[in-house]
């Protein structure tokens, strides 16, 4: 494992951080966060013990079961070596003793006497002006003083302009931005991670695939750029190599939930030394992120803020099912995955239809992408949601009772 220097603390972090949002859950609706905490604990035992030292989660991962669950996950000696970061969810204090107060909390779930990376939650500018108002700079003071924490920083899901300002205004010793090969330009971007990096502090990256978009086997128009590659590689390794390209960033962030992740991203970081990568790979990238510009519809990362949905539409799948018809063209195997995993007829569950939608617009206000949910659904809705598609979904629902049916004629036998 490579280490990087957190330059205020100096602290020596991986390179790869093992983020706690999309940890293995059991069966059930996705985001529910019912975590499978026997295969969970395994994974990240097995990511410490190859040298992973940075463990990320929050106070809102997994319903509010994250937090607990790390707990558990780090006891019999796993807490002593890692540095563990959680995130203060500043959408729900009005003050500074509701900063103390989930602060407390949180020690508590995480059964530890310090936090050595605590974060603003998700802030953006006039989420800044909000607890900025009500005294986080001083909270963050007293915090660090008494030995809550140890370090203080912000993730960051906001404009351009409002980044600087926000490093400006504490002395901070981390940020957490999001950045990949497509989000060069997106929120905090390059200038923002740059200027970070030129006070001294420490970038973190999250959603370095994409919510797993780039980590998925490509459209074949990317795939032939991806081909003229003096030197192949899988398309996991281009996108966390040209993060690690950056000797701006400190840590890069994996929610990773499969043993073979793991070890894959192992592999990688095993290379990622800054300027990693050579022009002529660098060009490649910027080829590729132009096709997938060119052939995605929603810039949904599946981070899945936006849920529950109160009607109960599911947003990520609907868009994952949306974009992956886009991308590669392959109607009918995407509308077939909408109506078995949204129809909710084959598994007898309750539908998550982009037709559910009610226009509330509470997605919309939670989208760290700024997505307008309601109008994309609409349009999700138009192209999966034929004149078909209620005849199909009768059509399983009548053929899942029928396999009921038999099963339990069976054991009657």
């Amino acid at each position: 494992m490579l280490y990087r220097e957190m330059k205020k603390s100096g602290d020596q972090l991986s390179i790869l951080g093992y983020g706690c949002m999309r940890l293995p859950q059991k069966k059930g609706s996705p985001g529910d966060g019912k975590i499978d905490e026997e295969r969970a604990t395994a994974q990240i035992r097995m990511a410490i013990d190859q040298g992973i030292n940075y463990i990320d989660t929050a106070y809102m991962y997994h319903a509010g079961a994250s937090e607990p669950f790390l707990a558990k996950a780090l006891s019999d000696g796993y807490r002593e070596k890692v540095y563990l970061a959680t995130k203060l969810p500043y959408w729900l204090v009005e003050n500074v003793e509701d900063m103390n107060n989930i602060l407390n909390m949180q020690l508590k779930r995480l059964k530890t006497s310090k936090i050595d990376y605590y974060l603003v939650h998700g802030i953006n500018k006039p989420g800044w002006d909000k607890v900025n108002a009500i005294g986080i700079t001083d909270f963050l003071d007293r915090a660090k003083a008494d030995g809550r924490i140890a370090n203080a920083g912000f993730s960051f899901h906001g404009e351009e302009e409002a980044f600087p300002i926000i490093i400006d205004a504490y002395d901070w010793d981390c940020c957490q931005i999001q950045y990949n090969y497509l989000d060069e330009n997106y929120q905090s971007g390059k200038k923002g991670m740059e200027y970070a990096a030129s006070k001294d502090v420490g970038v973190i990256v999250m959603e370095p695939l994409r919510g797993g978009l780039l980590a998925q086997k490509p459209p074949e128009e990317v795939e032939l750029i991806w081909d003229e590659a003096e030197e192949k590689h899988t398309p996991v390794e281009w996108a966390l190599r040209w993060l690690w390209n950056h000797p701006e960033v400190t840590v890069v962030l994996s929610g990773m939930n499969n043993e073979d992740h793991i070890t894959e991203n192992l592999k990688i970081a095993s290379k990622g030394y800054p300027g990693n990568l050579k022009e002529s790979d660098l060009n490649l990238i910027k080829k590729a992120e132009n096709k997938y510009r060119a052939l995605m519809k929603v810039p949904c990362t599946g981070c899945y803020y936006c849920m529950p949905c109160p009607y109960g539409v599911d947003i990520p799948t609907c868009f994952e099912t949306y974009n992956y018809k886009h991308m590669y063209g392959d109607s009918n195997w995407a509308s077939l995955f909408y109506l078995i995993r949204l129809s909710g007829a084959l598994e007898d569950n309750p539908p998550g239809l982009a037709s559910q939608c009610q226009a509330c617009g509470k997605c919309s206000e939670v989208c760290p992408q700024n997505i307008p949910i309601p109008d994309l659904l609409q349009d999700v809705t138009s192209e999966m949601e034929t004149k078909t598609f209620n005849i199909k979904m009768w059509v399983i629902a009548k053929y899942n009772k029928f396999l009921q049916w038999k099963v339990r004629r069976s054991r009657s036998n």
